[in-house]
């Protein structure tokens, strides 16, 4: 059973303009209420988690994830569903008994500056308790985004070795532009 703290992260309003009506100088806007939902990802949900990342990997925003590597890993994914359709994805990676990663989040550019990217977070970071976790990190190039949700800055340096091994991968190895930022859960 999920906790009532957990399940409080699991859905977001976003109200969509769907049609304008003229009444003399003023404009009534006919709302359509879509509610965004977090879940755990599902195996119908893979080739939508690959195109999200690979669509950031491209541009040399995130790591590439092979289909194989998000089936394997797909226990460790959290979606957000919007009408049906996957927007953004997140994965909550326990690296050892007090240090987890938050990593893979995507969200569908059209859907940027909405709200899934912070309901992920906050979906991993809800898991992350509830296994009783300490703390959580990142490596990423948007640390204000990550600020905002609680997280602080801090040298990649004082993140234990396990936590590279993600970086032999990266073409960017010797020259990496992601910041690490840590979340305390204690």
């Amino acid at each position: 059973m999920i906790s009532n703290r957990f399940s409080s992260f699991f859905s977001f309003f976003d109200y969509t303009p769907t049609q304008w009506f003229d009444i003399g100088k003023s404009r009534l806007i006919d709302y359509t209420l879509l509610i965004m939902i977090v879940r755990k990802a599902k195996i119908d949900d893979v080739k939508a988690i690959n195109a999200l990342i690979n669509s950031y990997a491209e541009h040399d925003k995130m790591l590439f994830r092979s289909i194989a590597d998000i089936y394997e890993n797909l226990q460790t994914f959290s979606v957000v569903e919007l009408d049906g359709k996957i927007i953004g994805c997140c994965a909550l990676q326990i690296i050892w008994e007090d240090l987890a990663e938050i990593k893979s989040l995507a969200v569908d550019k059209p859907h940027t500056g909405k709200g899934a990217g912070k309901i992920l977070i906050e979906a991993a970071v809800a898991q992350a308790e509830q296994i009783n976790l300490p703390k959580v990190f990142a490596l990423t190039l948007t640390p204000d985004f990550f600020e905002k949700a609680g997280f602080e800055i801090v040298e990649k340096d004082t993140l234990p070795m396990k936590v590279w091994t993600d970086c032999a991968k990266c073409p960017k190895q010797k020259n990496c532009d992601e910041i690490a930022v840590t979340k305390d859960l204690k």
